[in-house]
């Protein structure tokens, strides 16, 4: 594995894992309507991460509550993906039509698309995300970082826009910008074998990572990264919509987006019972549970809301311009539409969403 990571390079990479599927030329782009694949109103296609913070969505599915609540007459399918961007991808050639993703994904998504391939239609969670220093790294506070190596899931993602900016933030430049610390990118598991091997100061992870690594691989949490964020909220998995499928089948995404609230509540009412469901599906899914112990520390740190929390989007998009993810300014003015998620809420006597 490549010890370090040239961040011009890297930010190619991820400009063009998004824009190769948007080209003018590729089936399905919704760049432009005329190759555009049609989408059978009665088909649901769910696109979601096996991980934590895509609650609603395992435990939904694994339930029925989301086939029940949009009817008979529609059959949903999951989709289920493992990163951003084969998701994002996916949604450009008409293969997904609603998906649990990232906010980084989703601002990629849509402005390499200039605004036509989807919307922001409501959030789905907050926090779960930590900074985990080993125990015997020499780390006490920022002041310790240089000559340190770090580690995040994926080069441009949610976890490792956020670990650039605090670095930046406490005065630190990496490697490849001509500093002193080095940020490297590996797969989650990866992350804590490096852990495990000292070959790792620390990773800014999702969790239950944070959990993991702090219990099995000589870790301790250095910093929440709620601290980070006014009132301790900032969107870590929001729901987006193709942009023709929510024009198209404005109906079956209310049923949904009520489902996904009463899930969203259901979860945070039920906290044992959903912690449970939750296990049971990630098992069929993946093969593995989390542990009930490292999954109750995860949970603590995790707000599931179908509040999509804007402006913490809007900030991780200037945060991306600032570390050199974003080229130029992003202009993000319609990447929401949540007048049909108002809808719901206004039927459920909720307060509506600005």
């Amino acid at each position: 594995m490549k010890s370090s990571i040239k961040l011009a390079a890297a930010s190619a990479i991820i400009v063009a894992v998004v824009v190769t599927s948007a080209m003018p030329n590729s089936p399905g782009s919704t760049t432009g309507t005329s190759n555009a694949i049609s989408t059978s109103s009665n088909l649901l296609r769910i696109a979601y991460f096996p991980v934590l913070n895509h609650a609603q969505a395992l435990i939904g599915l694994a339930n029925g509550d989301f086939q029940r609540a949009v009817g008979a007459n529609v059959t949903i399918k999951p989709e289920v993906f493992d990163s951003g961007p084969p998701l994002i991808e996916a949604l450009f050639a008409n293969q997904i039509d609603i998906a649990y993703v990232g906010p980084n994904p989703t601002i990629n998504g849509y402005i390499v698309s200039d605004g036509k391939a989807l919307k922001v239609i409501s959030g789905a969670a907050s926090g779960g995300t930590v900074f985990v220093v080993r125990n015997d790294s020499g780390i006490e506070s920022p002041k310790d970082f240089a000559n340190k190596i770090f580690a995040t899931p994926q080069v441009g993602n949610t976890q490792d826009v956020a670990m650039r900016m605090y670095l930046l933030q406490n005065g630190y430049k990496t490697k490849e910008q001509g500093g002193n610390v080095e940020v490297i990118s590996a797969q989650i598991s990866d992350i804590f074998t490096l852990m495990l091997k000292k070959q790792i100061d620390g990773a800014w992870v999702p969790e239950p990572w944070g959990a993991k690594l702090v219990k099995e691989a000589g870790g301790r949490i250095f910093l929440d990264e709620r601290t980070l964020w006014p009132h301790g909220e900032y969107v870590t998995a929001n729901i987006i919509a193709r942009t023709d499928y929510l024009n198209q089948n404005l109906g079956t995404v209310e049923k949904f987006l009520a489902a996904n609230v009463d899930e969203t509540n259901w979860i945070n009412s039920h906290r044992e019972e959903a912690m449970t469901v939750f296990n049971k599906e990630l098992s069929l899914l993946t093969g593995h549970i989390i542990q009930p112990d490292e999954l109750n520390q995860a949970w603590s740190r995790i707000k599931f809301t179908y509040d999509p929390v804007k402006s913490s989007l809007l900030t991780s998009a200037q945060d991306a311009l600032k570390i050199g993810f974003l080229r130029t300014a992003a202009n993000l003015t319609g990447i929401y539409d949540l007048s049909p998620f108002n809808k719901v809420l206004q039927h459920k006597r909720l307060a509506p969403i600005p």
